[in-house]
């Protein structure tokens, strides 16, 4: 069962979408899981699995090699034999947040909460809290970013989901992008050459960098602050309500038009 856990953690199938594919709930995957032997699982659970991983028997589970084209192959089977209901959320999920999505869509955002909702099951795991609250932020800010999608798809080929000459956004940008991250890896693995004198000046210039940026932001809001009392002010009003809302819009455009005219 050793080899059959490695290659499910090597496919990247999580706990919960499996348990989905075979009908069963997650703390059934684990008991299956646990057992010496894949033929000791029930028969339909076991012809399931088998016919997912593309093998009619459960010695060959040693002449799989997982490779790019072989985990493509797998997730697509997978995919598509998980019906329109049991992808939908026959567990009582919500579906009104699915709405309007294609089914390819629909189906990735089900992978990805899915998979958060396995990590982040421990109350007292900070890491995986963080993780996610980072991952939030990263979400927030990929408009500002074409790099940050050329960041993804980096990880997703290193990691081997993806092949490596898929270019699926800007092709000479994400080349371009991806090579530079290659040679920063290569620097971070080999970082046991590299002075900490030198590593401590590198950090220190991104904390200025990413000090200047909060000061801007910051000058920024108190500006916009300003203005939005000025313009109640010029109005007559104490606040910003649905009623007035509009017209207080309209006259922070006009006073932000004045001090650029110089008006």
């Amino acid at each position: 069962m050793n080899k059959l856990n490695d290659i499910l953690h090597e496919l990247g199938i999580s706990k919960v979408k499996l348990a989905k594919y075979l009908g069963v709930s997650r703390q059934m995957i684990y008991n299956y899981l646990e057992l010496d032997d894949l033929n000791k699982w029930p028969k339909d659970k076991k012809v399931l699995l088998l016919n997912l991983l593309g093998i009619k028997d459960s010695g060959e589970l040693d002449t799989i090699k997982v490779n790019t084209d072989y985990i493509m192959d797998v997730e697509n089977r997978l995919n598509s034999l998980i019906d329109e209901e049991g992808s939908g959320g026959a567990s009582g999920r919500d579906k009104q947040i699915f709405n309007d999505l294609g089914k390819k869509q629909k189906e990735v955002m089900m992978s990805i909460v899915d998979l958060m909702k396995e990590m982040l099951e421990d109350p007292n795991d900070m890491e995986a809290y963080y993780t996610f609250k980072y991952m939030y932020n990263f979400m927030q800010s990929i408009e500002t970013s074409r790099e940050l999608r050329y960041m993804l798809a980096y990880v997703a080929k290193a990691a081997g989901f993806v092949k490596p000459l898929e270019f699926v956004f800007n092709e000479e940008e994400q080349f371009a992008f991806e090579s530079i991250m290659y040679s920063a890896m290569v620097l971070y693995n080999n970082r046991a050459n590299t002075s900490e004198a030198k590593l401590a000046e590198s950090h220190k210039r991104f904390i200025n960098q990413i000090e200047h940026k909060m000061e801007d932001k910051l000058s920024r809001t108190m500006e916009l602050n300003t203005i939005r009392v000025q313009a109640l002010k010029e109005l007559g009003y104490t606040s910003i309500n649905e009623d007035n809302a509009a017209e207080v819009f309209e006259k922070i455009a006009e006073i932000q038009s004045r001090k650029v005219t110089g008006v």
